[in-house]
């Protein structure tokens, strides 16, 4: 059983997975942390700004495929996935088949505003339409959101929290649906 956190860019996925895995770790069986965009990165020796401008978007979601299903054959992962993951329909068969999902849902101003903020995530993620900027995030949000909500097992409401408060969320959600379902 893996828990895999879905959502846009600059949600907080990478922030909150590693004290998510730390107090599941806590309560019981050791859990591990995996970035699966750094995942990518490692597999590619380059960097996924590097992946979209030399081969383009189709190549970086082949090699993000890969680490999907590398990563569903793992056990007691904490695993933030790139924002685009769940969009493949085979990743979310494995990510249904092999664990849980949590949505980290924000609306796209507060997502903007995060990764405005973040310069050296911006270096290292390319715009992904010719838009761009907010208006990209709006645009991206609407195909997006109705694929993340089909995905997620739990929902936790960004809305100002603290990455610990969202990870104690978690970890309560999670540790209640273990003892419900015996997984």
């Amino acid at each position: 059983m893996n828990l895999y956190l879905i959502g846009y860019r600059g949600c907080g996925k990478s922030t909150v997975a590693p004290l998510v895995a730390e107090a599941l770790s806590a309560s019981g069986p050791q859990w591990e942390t995996v970035d699966a965009d750094d995942a990518v990165e490692e597999i590619a020796g380059i960097s996924i700004a590097e992946i979209f401008s030399k081969f383009g978007e189709a190549k970086f979601r082949e090699l993000e495929s890969k680490i999907v299903q590398s990563l569903s054959e793992q056990n007691q992962l904490v695993v933030s996935l790139g924002g685009g993951a769940p969009i493949d329909e085979r990743n979310r068969l494995r990510i249904c088949a092999t664990g849980k999902s949590i949505w980290l849902r924000a609306d796209a101003e507060l997502l903007w505003k995060r990764i405005s903020l973040d310069n050296q995530g911006h270096q290292q993620r390319p715009d992904l339409t010719s838009s761009g900027g907010l208006q990209e995030v709006v645009q991206l949000l609407e195909h997006r959101n109705p694929i993340y909500a089909e995905c997620a097992d739990f929902t936790v409401e960004l809305d100002g929290q603290r990455p610990v408060e969202i990870a104690e969320q978690i970890v309560k959600w999670a540790l209640s649906s273990a003892s419900e379902s015996g997984w």
